[in-house]
């Protein structure tokens, strides 16, 4: 019996399953369509391999990682297995818009369920994962998932009825903050910046940016204001931000994956 399985270790699984081997060693098993990328891990990890049945059938805690609109598919391959068990395993899902009871339906049966939306770097272990279990999960259960995905940045514990919201936000925003680093680089361009230091100055000021945040907790309005000199440059920036609909881009971008998620269901 291994302590994980990883079904599909596409883009977001193959995230989490790195974070995981750190805390596992070799002690799971991975599956995915993608010969190489199986054949990849278990060098890297010493980890085995098997088809999804076998993951539902030998280990503990089955983490689904694929696509949502391929879930009811995917889990097609679990139903048996899972039933002939004769222990209770945790399923976790980090399929966007699929509900805890949707998955149990898929997976025929009423099996302890864990959903988590993390985001891409979790493979650095700076994620920030939301979670939600059903009821049936222990809290021994829950500490242990916990163990699993300590490696993978912080995760934080709440209804799965703000799931959906919470994901549109880190879960999608990754991507939009890749956008506004990528403009803002463009922007030191046009200014006669060389792309490879633009993207480096904008990469390393984000970062230091968001770890000064986080050590001072200091609220982003203030620290923004304590860089907006009078008559200065950063406040002729910030107006050109402002004139361009910077804040209600960003809210509704966040507000779009949201509705987004929701047509998924």
């Amino acid at each position: 019996m291994y302590t994980a399985g990883f079904i599909g270790i596409g883009n977001m699984g193959g995230a989490l399953m790195t974070a995981a081997a750190k805390m596992l060693d070799s002690d799971f098993m991975v599956c995915d369509f993608d010969g190489k990328k199986v054949a990849d891990a278990v060098e890297k990890y010493g980890c085995a391999s098997g088809t999804a049945a076998e993951i539902a059938e030998n280990c503990r805690y089955i983490f689904l990682g694929v696509k949502p609109q391929m879930a009811e598919d995917a889990c097609r391959d679990l139903i048996a297995p899972l039933a002939a068990r004769t222990d209770a395993p945790v399923i976790v899902t980090m399929m966007a818009g699929l509900t805890m009871d949707t998955v149990r339906k898929f997976c025929g049966g009423e099996y302890k369920i864990i959903r988590i939306m993390p985001n891409i770097a979790a493979a650095v272990g700076e994620s920030m994962t939301l979670c939600t279990r059903t009821d049936d999960v222990t809290d021994e259960e829950l500490m242990e998932f916990f163990r699993i995905m300590s490696a993978s940045g912080k995760v934080d514990l709440l209804p799965e009825k703000l799931i959906d919201a919470g994901m549109a936000l880190s879960g999608c925003g990754p991507a939009f903050v890749c956008l506004f680093m990528e403009a803002l680089a463009d922007g030191a361009v046009a200014c006669g910046v060389p792309r490879k230091s633009a993207m480096e100055y904008a990469a390393q000021m984000i970062l230091g940016t968001v770890t000064l945040m986080q050590k001072t907790g200091k609220h982003p309005a203030v620290m923004k204001d304590e860089v907006c000199s009078p008559a200065g440059t950063t406040i002729a920036g910030i107006r050109a931000l402002e004139a361009n609909g910077f804040r209600s881009a960003a809210m509704e971008a966040v507000l779009a994956a949201y509705e987004k998620t929701k047509a998924l269901k």
